[in-house]
């Protein structure tokens, strides 16, 4: 036995071999992602503050959060690849780091180009810590606990869009928006306490186990799910990015804060409600989600009353809210030994369907209108169920590998 292999060993949680679940290593997973998605749009908030400090006008200060965008974009599939074989706590360390690091700079910085820098690399640190979280997760616990592990540890990111979101811009206009930066900075430290006190470590992938890219992305199933992303995360965003001239035109624009604070808890109660049911029913919670998702689309086709869209946002919130646990314990599944590799092609998808939802929600704002995004979502929306209706045997297979 090599000496790697003995230190995980030692270092390996108890948990692993137990059926219950490691809470303090997956809270901790949990934590760095709550700091990654409140890094990432806390500008959206902030941004008349920030380009006052900074000089700027506040679509130049939006640029902030293109370029956080393109770092994770950029990184996730070369960097995880490049770091595969790397121990699995020290590389999470380094990624917590450089939000520690590149969030201080944000701080302090009086220079809107060294403050792009800062946000790109932030960036960077996002996509490696996106492409790995799922699969550390699911090497915490036994078989039968994989799915609610990855279901508790990415449980930081709704957390962080209904509450993180709302509180760090209400505190950003009355405290600063460099001191809320500069308190993510501080829980990054805290962070890294919390895991070399109590998150496990794990040898990276032993080299003759890692298959080129070009193998990983022909692993049977993987497509399949890579398409799901695509056209979940697309219609999701159609919506979410202009949900303000949606619900102005029905005459709720007033209520766009108290919608995204429905959507929030409801996808909150969503991935709980994947956390206890996925290690079970896998395939049908992503047929129910994606079934959901539709209907209330349609819902919005025929008629975009207040009433209607009072009842649609907290369904929205709950079909969508365990989407990402959902799709990466699917993709972990189909890539295996590759898993991480694989999670990493999922955060670039994932990022190409923001963008993307960007852009066409755009066009169809300029050109069709609001009322066509119910419609396009419903579209895609069923696409994704017919491919996940035809991955029945790889991809969304009725029975899980753990069964």
């Amino acid at each position: 036995m090599s000496p790697n292999l003995t230190s995980a060993t030692q270092s390996a949680p108890s948990a692993a071999t137990s059926e219950r679940l490691p809470w303090a290593g997956l809270l901790a997973l949990a934590m760095a992602g709550f700091i990654c998605i409140l890094t990432e749009t806390l500008p959206a908030g902030l941004l008349p503050q920030i380009g006052e400090g900074l000089g700027v006008s506040e679509a130049i200060a939006g640029q902030l959060v293109t370029l956080y965008a393109a770092g994770s974009l950029l990184a996730a599939i070369p960097l995880t690849t490049a770091t595969r074989g790397w121990r699995r706590r020290p590389l999470l360390l380094l990624c917590i780091i450089g939000f520690l690091l590149f969030n201080s700079v944000t701080a302090l910085s009086t220079s809107y180009t060294l403050t792009l820098v800062a946000r790109f690399l932030a960036g960077v640190s996002a996509g490696v810590l996106w492409g790995m979280t799922a699969g550390y997760a699911r090497r915490m616990v036994p078989d039968v606990l994989k799915g609610r592990a990855v279901a508790v540890a990415m449980v930081g990111t709704p957390l962080a869009l209904a509450l993180g979101v709302p509180a760090g811009t209400f505190l950003g206009v009355l405290v600063g928006w460099r001191s809320i930066f500069a308190i993510m900075s501080l829980l990054a430290v805290l962070l890294v306490a919390w895991v070399l006190w109590k998150m496990p470590d794990f040898p990276g992938q032993a080299a003759a186990k890692r298959l080129p890219l070009r193998k990983v992305i022909i692993l049977p199933g993987v497509r399949p799910i890579l398409f799901v992303v695509l056209a979940w995360v697309l219609s999701h965003n159609i919506l979410y990015t202009y949900i303000a001239p949606y619900l102005a035109q029905a005459g709720l624009g007033g209520r766009v804060d108290m919608m995204l604070l429905i959507f929030g808890i409801a996808s909150v109660i969503g991935i709980w409600l994947t956390g206890l049911w996925i290690d079970r029913m896998q395939r049908l919670l992503v047929m129910i989600s994606l079934a959901a998702f539709a209907v209330a689309s349609l819902l919005l086709g025929i008629s975009s009353q207040p009433a209607v869209i009072y009842l649609v946002v907290p369904v929205w919130g709950l079909a969508f809210g365990g989407a990402a646990t959902l799709l990466q314990t699917a993709i972990a599944e189909a890539a295996g030994d590759s898993a991480d590799v694989a999670q990493s092609m999922l955060v670039t998808a994932w990022n190409l369907a923001i963008g993307a939802g960007g852009l066409i929600g755009a066009v169809l704002l300029e050109t069709l209108g609001v009322r066509s995004f119910p419609w396009a979502l419903f579209t895609l929306l069923l696409l994704a169920l017919l491919v996940v209706w035809r991955a029945k045997e790889h991809g969304f297979p009725y029975a899980s590998s753990r069964e």
